[in-house]
């Protein structure tokens, strides 16, 4: 064995260490030669899942070849060979690793976890980077081998497809995000909000007037060809922060990341009606997706609230007018029903169906408004599918219709209408103003891009929208969450049923004041019962 270069197995965990000067060959149960057969395991073909032994020989042989900066021997023992190359050449060339220890610590089937510790050097910088990272093990398809079944998250869970990582000079100067009254925003302090300042930064890094410092990044390229720092990993020497004003509302943000630990994969959004400006974003998973953002499910009954209003606007009925909730009810052959229990009402209005959340009273009323003049609303009005600019990445709410008996689902939340917490409390923003305001995260000063916009909704419409909200915070399905809730208040409930899941998605949006929220719990049940306290918690949090 060369020098610089060791492997310890203490208890069955392997730790492979090589320095930077010391890039020498060094053979790990079999040698690591980038020849291409593996002696352990014989040359014939093999299928099915790869057993033990060869799940701990692979990721061995592979690690080792890693750490030992060998990157050929350790892209040939993986099913993309030429990716793999590119991304683990970059460990030394281009994130400048100039010493790699690496870790297995668990097994779990063909699943193997590591602890990745690398020294990083730039000029006269020297860090040390940890994280914990995994792969799996498959079969090859074409050689029958146990092989690393490769992508870039291998590296670091933070990369995706096409991502490099780097360490020099920042793309973009560190920023210190603020909120709408001067409070500092920390990933520390508000975790959810991770991946958004990591966006903003990218964004608006330059124009925050900060100067960039010597980083370890994860490299992205957009659909443009522009590369950004994805995520920071490593801070070698600090750039000077410039000021970045947002328009989160630290006190709502608090309430907000409270609110959502006590939920599994629960997130949240608020806005501000009367701007339209986001007060807080929150999600339980601390992931780099953004679900609150950028999810996109059925949102239930929740989207009653802009069935309602196509149903005024277009003069098929009224908050005091006809709506019969009936046990039952078919629409291009297929047969609806409520909830368990609720009982039919044929003298009921628009009001009491909503406040109810009667699914058969909005079918039986989708025929006289149409598919057409249902999906107008949603853009037209509400400025669903506009290509909302928010400042990061987000994703527009969708009503697809595709002509059959999905869409009259779709007036009920369900069929393929897509949608997140920002849509939907964007929805409850315009439903209660009358006026959309395209949401925003950061100061107009700063990003003057034009704005997506819709012409609202007519006169009247909000007021009764408002009307029916209230009573189903006070006497309807929302009453027992918006229980606590001051003010002048209004919610409305959803329940979302997913193929081939047990449990519906809770569903709940409501106001008080001038602060409008949403939120999302998958597989919570009824809207109250588990997005219903998340949305209540922020309210009374107030902005």
């Amino acid at each position: 064995m060369r020098k610089g270069a060791k492997i310890a197995i203490v208890g069955g965990v392997c730790t492979v260490m090589v320095g930077g000067a010391g890039y020498g060959a060094y053979n790990l149960v079999t040698a690591v030669t980038g020849g291409n057969t593996v002696s352990s395991q014989g040359s014939e073909y093999k299928s099915g899942p790869p057993s033990g032994d060869e799940v701990k020989e692979t990721s061995e042989r592979f690690l080792a070849a890693w750490a030992k900066n060998d990157p050929g021997a350790a892209a040939r023992l993986t099913d993309y060979a030429d990716n793999a190359m590119s991304v683990l050449g970059d460990w030394h060339d281009k994130a400048h690793v100039t010493h790699t220890e690496l870790t297995a610590t668990k097994a779990d089937g063909a699943k193997v976890a590591f602890h990745v510790k690398a020294t990083v050097t730039y000029g006269k910088k020297t860090r040390t980077l940890s994280y914990d990272s995994s792969l799996t093990v498959v079969r090859g398809q074409t050689t029958g081998r146990a092989l690393v079944d490769w992508s870039p998250a291998v590296v670091h869970p933070a990369m995706k497809k096409g991502d490099t990582l780097v360490t020099g000079e920042a793309p973009a100067p560190p920023i210190e995000a603020v909120d709408r009254n001067g409070t500092v925003l920390t990933k520390d302090t508000y975790p959810s909000l991770g991946p958004v300042l990591d966006q903003l930064r990218a964004k608006y890094g330059d124009a925050a007037g900060g100067s960039p410092g010597i980083e370890t990044y994860v490299e992205r390229t957009d659909a443009g060809g522009e590369t950004s720092a994805a995520k920071t990993l490593l801070t070698l020497a600090k750039g000077k922060p410039g000021t970045l004003r947002t328009t989160i509302s630290a006190t709502a943000q608090a309430a907000a990341e409270q609110a959502v630990k006590k939920y599994q994969e629960s997130s949240v959004v608020a806005v501000k009606p009367s701007t339209g400006e986001v007060l807080a974003v929150a999600n339980e998973a601390k992931g780099e997706f953004n679900a609150a953002f950028q999810g996109g499910t059925a949102p239930g009954s929740v989207m009653k609230i802009l069935t309602a209003a196509a149903l005024i606007d277009n003069g098929v009925t009224s908050a005091n007018g006809q709506a019969p909730c009936p046990g039952s009810a078919v629409a291009m052959s297929q047969t609806f029903h409520n909830l368990k229990g609720m009982r039919p009402n044929q003298n009921a209005t628009l009001a009491d169906s909503f406040a109810r959340s009667c699914n058969t009273a909005f079918i039986k009323l989708s025929d006289d408004l149409g598919a057409k003049k249902f999906a107008a609303e949603a853009e037209d009005r509400f400025g669903l599918g506009k290509d909302w600019k928010t400042g990061i990445v987000s994703r527009d709410g969708s009503v697809e219709l595709p002509g059959d008996s999905d869409d009259a689902a779709a007036m009920i939340g369900q069929g393929r209408v897509k949608m997140n917490p920002l849509n939907m409390a964007s929805v409850t923003a315009t439903a209660i103003t009358g006026t959309f305001h395209q949401p925003v995260l950061v100061s107009r000063k700063i990003d003057d891009h034009p704005l997506a916009t819709a012409r609202g909704l007519k006169p009247g419409t909000s007021d009764q929208l408002r009307q029916m909200m209230r009573l189903t915070a006070t006497n309807g399905t929302a009453a027992a969450a918006m229980a606590g809730v001051p003010g002048d208040k209004g919610a409305k409930t959803g329940s979302a049923e997913v193929d081939g899941q047990g449990d519906a998605n809770s569903w709940f949006t409501g106001y008080s004041g001038d602060v409008a929220a949403a939120a999302t719990v998958p597989r919570g049940g009824h809207g109250g019962d588990a997005a219903g306290p998340v949305v209540a918690a922020v309210l009374r949090a107030g902005a």
